[in-house]
């Protein structure tokens, strides 16, 4: 699962929320561009409710962006942009944003500084369970509208040193939609680029060109040519039928990694990277949870070979990370990982527990105060053959140090069920991708669900006061602040991040831009 800003969050098995740019292309994409045509592309999951405001799946959050527009934009530089608004001036805890003038939704009405105003007051309101709260739009935020004048102003409740980069995630829902939630759960009511015009859940999703869109990114419109007349989204869980149906020219666009980016790359397809955090662990740290105690997850984490589990999620092909936040280009690059994560050493790991009480029963599985160490360990499937492998490796690891591990693959649908609303986990590889740190802090503290984000209750006291000063430098200057907190949470491994890769979406018969997920306005088809 990701959760997605600015451009949009697509590598595999990751919760993203980026405003960052777009990746490197490479490959045959120097076709003749030409007009019209379909452009079909591959999401590994279905994405359940269609609302832009209430789903942290990425799959949700990527095809929302055909139908929905955000306030500002972010550049191939990571340089903010314009989108619905053409300007705007942060002055202390303001943000004032003049308006696009002739915006319309795909209802035919007009979109309205007072729409702008709803939406952000909307996903302010705690009432209304927003997850884009406290990661997009910083807690206690208000705004207030001056139709005539075509301008929003933004009211902080406090410093919010990256807020730009969360407006240039945010998305905007037209009048009736914001006046009706319900029908956003299978439907489109925005101002994007698109309108959505055929829905079968898990299966496939229909999107239609807007005609007179002119207020794209920098003021790109649907009138460039080359941007196709009709968007086809396809369910395609399985990596290997992506491959095989980008090669056989079903498919104009999909994210591939592993062992099939080979084959791809023999048949010289056009590609784009952005790199993502493809492998990070969390630990449930709920109350009678097992890994609440800190010595059960400095163990676990101590006894894997995080640089082999690399190796093989990756098919060697991924870097170790140095920072929670890895879009490029990176708001605050520096290494809070590396010396802060606990060391491979198995044997300190068996002492670690046996310390903390965690002795060896009869069949070798540990116990204490009567109860086995018996944890429910969930991986993502879209994580593919490495990520398979990897999690086998990691369960034989843990077997070894005598924990019971019941092992569930799922899918980024359930993923996020999981972790969200039944709660029933110990451990889980999931990657988050965020374009600022302080769009992590909501994940990484804080309220839990159903009242927020932090889904693994972490609750670390160096890291609250840590982003509570970084909050108040302003912009860049607090950086060092922000990685000072992040090295608390890898020291307690609170979240262990294990693996970056520089993830890939490959195109046949078409171009385009890639952030993390597949930018709309950036697609040209070619003639084959």
């Amino acid at each position: 699962m990701r959760l997605s800003a600015a451009a949009a969050w697509v590598g595999v098995g990751a919760m993203m929320i980026t405003g960052c740019a777009a990746g490197t292309g490479s490959g045959s994409g120097a076709g003749k561009v030409v007009d019209g045509g379909t452009f079909t592309f591959a999401v590994n999951a279905d994405p359940g409710s269609l609302d832009p405001q209430a789903s942290p799946s990425d799959a949700a959050i990527q095809i929302g962006q055909f139908a929905y527009d955000h306030l500002l934009n972010a550049d191939a530089d990571g340089k903010i942009v314009s989108g619905l608004a053409t300007s705007w001036k942060t002055t202390g805890k303001k943000v004032v944003m003049s308006l696009h003038q002739g915006v319309t939704c795909s209802d035919g009405s007009a979109f309205t500084a007072a729409d702008v105003a709803a939406n952000i007051n909307y996903v302010a309101d705690p009432k209304n369970k927003s997850p884009l709260l406290g990661v997009l739009l910083p807690a206690g935020a208000h705004a207030t509208a001056d139709t005539s004048a075509g301008t929003v102003t933004l009211t902080l409740a406090g410093p919010a040193p990256f807020v730009t980069y969360g407006l240039a995630g945010l998305p905007m829902v037209c009048a009736k939609g914001m006046q009706n939630r319900s029908a956003l759960v299978h439907k489109t009511l925005g101002t994007g680029p698109y309108q959505l015009t055929r829905s079968v859940a898990g299966n496939e999703y229909t999107y239609r060109k807007r005609r007179g869109y002119t207020w794209g990114p920098n003021g790109i419109g649907t009138a460039t040519k080359g941007l196709p007349d009709t968007i086809v989204v396809k369910v395609v869980s399985d990596q290997t039928t992506a491959a095989n149906l980008l090669m056989s020219g079903a498919l104009n666009a999909a994210t591939v990694t592993g062992a099939d980016t080979s084959r791809l790359e023999g048949q010289h397809l056009f590609s784009t990277s952005s790199p993502l955090v493809t492998g990070e662990m969390w630990f449930n740290q709920a109350k009678s949870r097992p890994a609440a105690d800190a010595s059960v997850r400095r163990a676990l984490t101590q006894a894997l070979d995080l640089a082999q589990l690399r190796q093989v999620l990756t098919t060697g092909k991924g870097t170790a990370p140095t920072t929670f936040t890895v879009t490029e280009p990176p708001v605050c690059p520096g290494d809070s990982l590396t010396k802060a994560l606990p060391a491979h050493d198995l044997d300190a790991a068996e002492r670690v527990l046996d310390d903390a009480g965690w002795k060896r029963a009869s069949g070798g599985v540990r116990e204490k105060d009567g109860h086995k160490l018996s944890l429910t360990f969930v991986h993502n499937t879209s994580l593919g053959a490495g990520g398979t492998a990897a999690a086998e490796l990691a369960v034989q690891t843990w077997q070894k140090l005598g924990v019971q591990i019941t092992s569930r693959p799922q899918d980024e649908t359930r993923i996020g069920q999981t972790l969200f609303t039944t709660g029933d986990w110990d451990i889980v590889w999931e990657a988050l991708n965020t374009g600022s740190p302080d769009q992590m802090a909501p994940f990484l503290s804080g309220p839990v669900p159903p009242a927020g984000t932090n889904f693994a209750h972490i609750d670390n006291a160096d890291y609250s006061a840590g982003i509570a000063q970084a909050t108040d430098s302003v912009g860049t200057k607090g950086c060092p602040k922000w990685l000072a907190a992040e090295s608390a949470l890898a020291k307690d491994a609170d979240v262990v991040p294990f693996a970056n890769q520089a993830t890939r979406m490959f195109g046949s018969g078409a171009k385009f831009e890639y952030a993390g997920s597949l930018i709309p306005t950036s697609i040209r088809m070619l003639a084959r």
